[in-house]
């Protein structure tokens, strides 16, 4: 039996370097994030790990090995495609694959003020607009991301209770309305799965790169463009859906409908990201600053 988490360690990164590519074991390696999913550890000034900790993650990091070879090249927005992969390890006792990405200078999105992300709303909307577009039947699959809201109806009542209270009213009233929007009747479309600003990288006034891709599958656009909510203000939201918009109406299903489903996306996240706020902080702030632009 594979613990729930393990504990990856610097020593344990350099191992795995040494067994599988030896020619980075020398690097300096530093872990620079631990996730829900993933750690990331700096190697050199170049490169970056991206190790699984627990086993559901070790899927998604195949996802992206898979997938980021097709999609990175289609994203007007840099994402760190796997320049190295490597397997599972009995002697180390790592039982999941694992990558060698870039490393992309910056800082997440979710650390600096939402006024501030206004400047780059419009190449966040182009980036996701060039993403959505038709899947292959053999995408990956995702139960949570995606698919009909009202499927995940159960899970939004079961986290309501993460929300401040006097917002549990509104909440329950937004999802009522979010789930008479007009189904997605278009085709499947690639999606990024996990919009939140934590997995986007800024440098200034530029939008550097867009990260973890792990949660990557198909279906609803409007699963992901919650991220209207979850990243931008009224004002950087404003010019995210205008640019959408303007270039996104060739017949795939952008109405005002999908709108009402990302705003009920938007909410769900929400929920989710209060889930855990002293494991994850950062993300906690992403939730009541999406419950802020939802409710006022």
């Amino acid at each position: 039996m594979v613990a729930a988490d393990l504990d990856v360690t610097v020593d344990l990164a350099r191992a795995l370097l040494t067994e599988q590519h030896p020619d980075l074991a020398g690097l300096r390696l530093e872990i620079v994030a631990n996730g829900w999913d993933n750690v990331i550890v700096r190697a050199g000034d170049d490169l970056a790990l991206r190790l699984p900790r627990r086993e559901i993650a070790a899927r998604l990091v195949v996802n992206e090995q898979v997938v980021l070879p097709v999609l990175a090249p289609r994203l007007p927005v840099p994402t760190p495609l796997p320049v190295r992969t490597g397997a599972p390890s009995e002697a180390l006792g790592y039982p999941w694959a694992w990558s060698v990405v870039p490393w992309v200078g910056g800082t997440v999105a979710a650390a600096v003020p939402a006024a501030a992300r206004t400047p780059w709303a419009a190449d966040l909307a182009h980036a996701f607009v060039a993403l959505h577009r038709p899947a292959p039947a053999d995408a990956p699959e995702n139960r949570f991301r995606g698919i009909p809201l009202y499927v995940r109806s159960e899970a939004f009542a079961e986290r309501l209770h993460h929300l401040p209270e006097h917002l549990h009213e509104p909440a329950r009233a937004l999802w009522t309305k979010v789930l008479e929007a007009p189904a997605y009747d278009g085709e499947p479309v690639w999606l990024h799965g996990d919009p939140h600003p934590g997995n986007l990288v800024v440098d200034g006034d530029r939008l550097a790169a867009i990260i973890d891709f792990g949660d990557v599958t198909s279906g609803d656009p409007a699963s992901d463009l919650g991220t209207a909510w979850l990243t931008f203000d009224a004002e950087g939201r404003k010019i995210f859906r205008a640019t959408v918009d303007a270039v996104a109406r060739d017949g795939r299903g952008w109405d005002a409908g999908m709108w009402d489903r990302a705003e009920g996306w938007a909410l769900l996240y929400s929920a989710v990201l209060l889930s855990f706020p002293d494991e994850h902080p950062l993300m906690a702030r992403v939730g009541e600053h999406t419950l802020e632009q939802l409710f006022g």
